[in-house]
């Protein structure tokens, strides 16, 4: 039996036009996360600041995390965060002239922002069984997409 594996998608005719995509997400916190976040008292470090550069990396790094993208010539990336109570939210914008779309880059990039920030407070959140019962990484989608035309 022959079967054809699919590979990545052939974009070669596509023309090349503005890209823009915008994704964000959200993570539950304790109080006691929240606040050693906002003093800079996190013993890993500083909390934004290495998860910023994490969603960056995370940006540049998608075709390598997911298979199918394809390798997309950046040319911007913002890092935004803002508190909701007790949750952290990030929202990354992504920005290229190409052929193909780069949400896939706005939310792997919001993902792993997340992950970071997650990873530097866990021991903080961690119940006294090493569970995290009231922490949670939610919400990521696309909050825009731009196409611009030629």
């Amino acid at each position: 039996m022959d079967k054809e594996i699919k590979g990545i998608v052939e974009i070669g005719a596509k023309p090349v036009v503005e890209r823009r995509a915008t994704a964000t997400g959200v993570l539950n916190l304790s109080q006691a996360s929240v606040d050693a976040i906002q003093n800079k008292s996190v013993a890993k470090g500083d909390v934004l600041e290495a998860s910023t550069i994490a969603a960056i990396q995370a940006v540049k790094e998608t075709p390598r995390i997911v298979p199918h993208c394809h390798p997309i010539p950046l040319e911007g990336c913002t890092v935004h965060w803002s508190w909701e109570t007790t949750s952290l939210r990030c929202t990354v914008t992504v920005s290229a002239h190409y052929k193909t779309g780069i949400e896939m880059e706005a939310l792997t990039g919001v993902s792993a922002g997340l992950l970071c920030a997650l990873d530097m407070v866990k021991s903080i959140e961690k119940d006294d069984d090493g569970q995290y019962p009231g922490t949670s990484i939610s919400d990521i989608v696309v909050l825009e997409k731009f196409k611009g035309t030629l």
